[in-house]
């Protein structure tokens, strides 16, 4: 196995240029966030799209036949460490969620019509799409449960239930709607994929859910999570995205590189406040001395950085299993790195929140925006009680129980079998004493 901790110059180069890229084209957006609707937005981005274009960056997610760059994880990895420092980046690289899961499924499961119509608009960025799963009624820790159901009658799937939770419905021009299409079937064959146009009849978006990242009421803007009502929604035969029954299987080849994309970018969340946690220490003076010559700051500092390196460094292992072994190979690595990041995310911003003090606290800095959508990490893509269960069985199954019930590591019993395979020395021992 070989490590190589190094990036390709020609890359490097690319990094560098994103990493300004953000920092002066990105970050000034998030300013003017309230002042600016939808399109006024896709008009603030249309000229940072046309540069990233041009440096062939555009939906690096994808494969070059596609219209991407084919990557491959441990690039996008570090890419998305970079984007991940402002909530508004992704879109202006055409690879933010879940447009980009999305297109990932319809590159994967899709049929030619549903790319073309679909797909290639999709990644023009002409057009906005939704996933829809989750749901009020029952657990997302669970989607085995999911109760929205979709029933084939004559030529057309009919849709009901209720969704929520779906991510930037209220902009989107369709929704990739999980829904129960074989009831009697196995847990995890019962429920299939569908495409519904937003515009279909009895698709009712009814709001974009307050949440503690956003507990305001709003409608129609990027970073929404709708509820939706499905009532009697009629979509043909040929909106089945992939085999029927075979939703649960294209939903985890959709999840897993997007966990590997979510800890990375909750990284450059965490640079992004550890930055200002460093640069606040040497600013701020109270009891005699600047807080940067404080043990408990210093301490809060250190204990950032190697967190945050751990986390960096476990999240590019599991891309780098992903790319040489494939996604079903890095699945403890992906499960470890979901619940570990999300953690470092948590930490690292509530020290630099509880730096700053008051000014933490207020709107005057990112950081209590930064905290309110952390805590949401815990839980998006699985909570993280579910990684751990996933993670402690896997690691288990490289493990048996004892036949005779005693511990292998059993100091009197191996001393016995030490002392009987080794008698001949001990005898000599015995014998010159």
């Amino acid at each position: 196995m070989a490590w190589d901790f190094s990036t390709d110059p020609e890359f490097q180069a690319q990094l560098d240029w994103m990493r300004d890229f953000v920092r002066k084209e990105i970050w000034p957006l998030e300013t003017l966030a309230e002042a600016l609707d939808h399109d006024r937005l896709k008009r603030a981005y249309a000229p940072l799209q046309d540069q990233v274009r041009a440096r062939g960056l555009w939906a690096a997610h994808l494969p070059p036949e596609l219209g991407g760059q084919g990557f491959g994880q441990v690039k996008l990895g570090l890419m998305h460490e970079i984007l991940g420092s402002s909530p508004f980046a992704p879109n202006a690289f055409g690879n933010q969620a879940p447009d980009s899961g999305n297109s990932e499924i319809l590159a994967l499961a899709g049929t030619p019509e549903q790319k073309e119509r679909w797909l290639e608009p999709l990644l023009a960025g002409d057009i906005h799409s939704a996933f829809s799963m989750t749901e009020p009624d029952t657990a997302g820790s669970d989607p085995t449960l999911l109760k929205t159901s979709a029933v084939l009658d004559g030529g057309d799937w009919v849709i009901n239930g209720r969704k929520w939770f779906s991510s930037n419905a209220s902009i989107a021009d369709f929704l990739i709607v999980m829904a129960v299409t074989d009831p009697d079937a196995r847990p995890h064959q019962r429920a299939s994929m569908l495409i519904v146009p937003v515009d279909t009849p009895g698709v009712n978006i009814l709001r974009d859910v307050p949440t503690m990242e956003h507990p305001w009421e709003e409608y129609g803007k990027l970073g929404g999570h709708a509820e939706i009502l499905y009532e009697d929604v009629r979509v043909p035969a040929e909106a089945l995205l992939g085999a029927q029954g075979a939703g649960f299987l294209i939903a985890q080849h959709r999840l897993y590189p997007g966990r590997i994309h979510h800890c990375m970018r909750w990284l450059g969340v965490s640079a992004r406040a550890f930055d200002m946690l460093c640069e606040y220490s040497l600013t701020r003076y109270a009891h005699g001395s600047l807080l940067s010559e404080k043990e408990t700051v210093q301490n809060w500092i250190a204990d950032s950085a190697a967190q945050m390196q751990a986390s960096r460094l476990m999240t590019l292992h599991a891309a780098w299993v992903m790319d040489t072994q494939g996604a079903s190979a890095a699945r403890k690595e992906i499960s470890m790195i979901k619940f570990f990041g999300a953690q470092v995310l948590h930490d690292v911003i509530d020290r630099a929140l509880q730096a700053h003090g008051a000014l933490g606290y207020s709107t005057d800095m990112p950081l209590e925006a930064m905290y309110r959508y952390a805590r949401a990490a815990r839980f998006y893509d699985g909570p993280d009680e579910v990684h751990r269960a996933s993670l402690a069985r896997q690691i288990l199954r490289g493990f048996e129980a004892p036949a005779d019930g005693v511990p292998t590591q059993h100091v009197p019993t191996r001393r016995a079998a030490a002392r009987a395979r080794f008698a001949h020395l001990l005898e000599a021992v015995t014998s010159n004493d």
